[in-house]
């Protein structure tokens, strides 16, 4: 347990202080009286409340968002490039390729507690993550052999081999401090399940080294955050911005939906909605003038993948056929009401220095009828056949019937397996529209939604399924995803090769990616894997949603738009109130 840092009276005023903003909270009421302390809270709307505080086991959006504010790294990334910057390190990282290590000088750094931020802190995360499996990290730790701490500001990392992902994963590890959690790990070490009891150890006063520290949590209503006075960063210029926070806090209200929500906003409870406000809300917000609307790019991937451990899915002109007539456009302007972004491989466009452009571009230019004749075209090409046939001689466009394979069967009825409706109406009504173009192709293809947790069962652990449609709704601004999506190593129940995809040559390019230490050599193995996959389609990209978030106009000034939105640890640590 930490020692209380306040007197009693400091705890007393801020107790009072702190009921006052509740009650204004909660009664709906602006902030609108002249206390200078209050007009510097910002007031955001969550969706949920964190699942947990701890952060070995946090996996949810809402603990991350919070513990994000809380725990910080050695680097993070620019918003404008999306390359790194140091952060809680002053400087980059030095390679030694003899000893195959890299040293990191650390900044000048305090916790949230007042005690000195050091090179143990770094060590023990590493050294606990390792010793204890920990499933979120373990991935991004497992080839540290060895971390060295010349001095409190100075670190050795000794790694067992080149590992391309040791600079972007592992450095941008969140940092735990030794003092907090040493005693834990003791009595962790005494268990007869460590990892399950760390894990399972509620943390309701975390120490970090973020902009903010969590001062109160009422479950179920709201969440406060107060300003770190021992911020590393304050009054600091790093990376070109003079940093705060300028604000004395934050007040994170729990709503539960975006109808409650988005009425806060609009009436000025809140002053941010934290979380992609949906397409069906735009016209109404659009229409108040004291609201800004930002769109960005999400770090996202929203795909139809293909069983291809068996026939006829095995055929890559097959799946060549699919990516032709799948029409991509009409998804984001029908379904997706517009506010969706075309994707041409499995990277982002966004992710702009591991995108690879040159990539094929299935039916693109083509309206309805001519991605019809384009995929029959493909299909004739590998010896596919039909009983009526979706093209007459004359050019004129029918239904097809009876699909035969180049072996001369009859292609069967086969499943498009969504997520329901009431999970993702996206995905749901993009297998429907599946469904429907291919049926014009004589393919016998039908939309079935299920519970997402049976959906993966079926597709992950028991490899039972045809096709599918699935997302991801934050990758790694690494693209070490990209390997493990379809490496043949991971082809196996519950491995992220979900496709089944096996390829040599892809499998040596990706190992050759993993451990390239130099950057443009590593981006052009990246774009080659793009172009292997694309050309084999094992995954079909569809869309990237685009994130529209909402914030009350003269409030708050400073938003940072960049990847993934602006509610990012650059935002926070430059707005002021207007």
């Amino acid at each position: 347990m930490r020692k209380n840092r306040f007197t009693e009276r400091s705890v007393a005023c801020r107790v009072v202080l702190l009921f006052v903003f509740a009650i204004i909270l909660f009664s709906g009421i602006h902030f609108t009286f002249s206390s200078a302390s209050a007009a510097k809270l910002l007031k955001i709307g969550m969706l949920e409340e964190p699942k947990s505080l701890n952060i070995w086991r946090a996996s949810d959006a809402w603990s991350s968002k919070v513990l994000g504010l809380i725990y910080q790294s050695l680097y993070i990334r620019d918003p404008k490039t999306l390359h790194l910057v140091p952060w809680l390190a002053e400087s980059d990282p030095v390679y030694d390729a003899a000893t195959c290590s890299y040293t990191v000088k650390l900044r000048q750094a305090k916790w949230s507690d007042g005690t000195e931020f050091t090179s143990e802190d770094v060590a023990f995360t590493g050294d606990f993550i390792n010793e204890f499996k920990v499933p979120k990290f373990y991935s991004k730790w497992k080839f540290v052999k060895k971390i060295e701490t010349p001095d409190k500001h100075t670190l050795k990392f000794y790694l067992e081999k080149p590992e391309a992902i040791f600079v972007s994963r592992t450095l941008t590890t969140p940092i735990a401090q030794k003092k907090e959690w040493m005693e834990i790990v003791k009595e962790a070490r005494t268990k007869e399940k460590p990892l399950s009891w760390l894990m399972n150890h509620r943390i309701t006063d975390p120490v970090g080294t973020g902009p903010f520290f969590l001062k109160e949590w009422r479950s179920g209503a709201y969440l406060f955050l107060e300003k770190n006075k021992y911020f590393f960063g304050s009054g600091k210029e790093i990376n070109g911005y003079l940093l705060g926070p300028y604000i004395n806090g934050m007040i994170l209200k729990v709503y539960g939906t975006s109808d409650a929500a988005i009425l806060a906003i609009k009436k000025g409870t809140i002053d941010m909605f934290w979380w992609g406000v949906q397409p069906g809300y735009l016209d109404d917000l659009k229409q108040n003038s004291d609201i800004d609307l930002f769109r960005n790019e999400k770090s996202a991937l929203y795909f139809m993948g293909f069983n291809v451990r068996k026939a006829p899915f095995n055929d890559p002109n097959l799946r060549r056929a699919f990516a032709t007539l799948v029409d991509e456009e009409f998804i984001i302007q029908r379904i997706l009401q517009g506010e969706g972004i075309r994707m041409y491989s499995i990277i982002p466009p966004g992710n702009t220095f591991w995108y690879c452009p040159d990539v094929p571009r299935y039916g693109d230019g083509l309206g309805r009828e001519g991605r019809i004749k384009k995929a029959v075209e493909i299909l004739r090409d590998a010896g596919y056949t039909w009983q009526v046939a979706p093209v007459e001689p004359s050019g004129k466009i029918v239904n097809g019937q009876g699909i035969m394979l180049p072996d001369g069967r009859l292609m069967e009825n086969f499943t498009i397996l969504t997520p329901p409706a009431d999970y993702d109406p996206h995905r749901a009504m993009c297998g429907m529209m599946m469904q429907e173009w291919l049926k014009m192709l004589g393919i016998p293809a039908y939309s079935k939604p299920m519970a997402f947790g049976a959906l993966l069962q079926q597709i992950k652990v028991r490899q039972d399924f045809d096709t599918f449609i699935l997302g991801y709704g934050s990758l790694s601004l690494d693209p070490d995803y990209l390997r493990n999506f379809f490496i043949s190593s991971n082809n196996k129940p519950r491995g992220w090769n979900m496709s089944g995809y096996d390829n040599p040559e892809f499998d040596k390019i990706a190992d050759e990616s993993a451990s390239a230490m130099n950057m443009d050599e590593r981006r052009k193995l990246i774009w080659e894997m793009q172009k292997i996959i694309m050309r084999d389609v094992p995954y079909l990209p569809l869309y990237n949603p685009k994130l529209i978030e909402a914030v009350r106009k003269g409030t708050f000034s400073g938003w940072v738009q960049m990847l993934g939105g602006v509610g990012n640890m650059w935002s926070f640590c430059q707005l002021k109130p207007k």
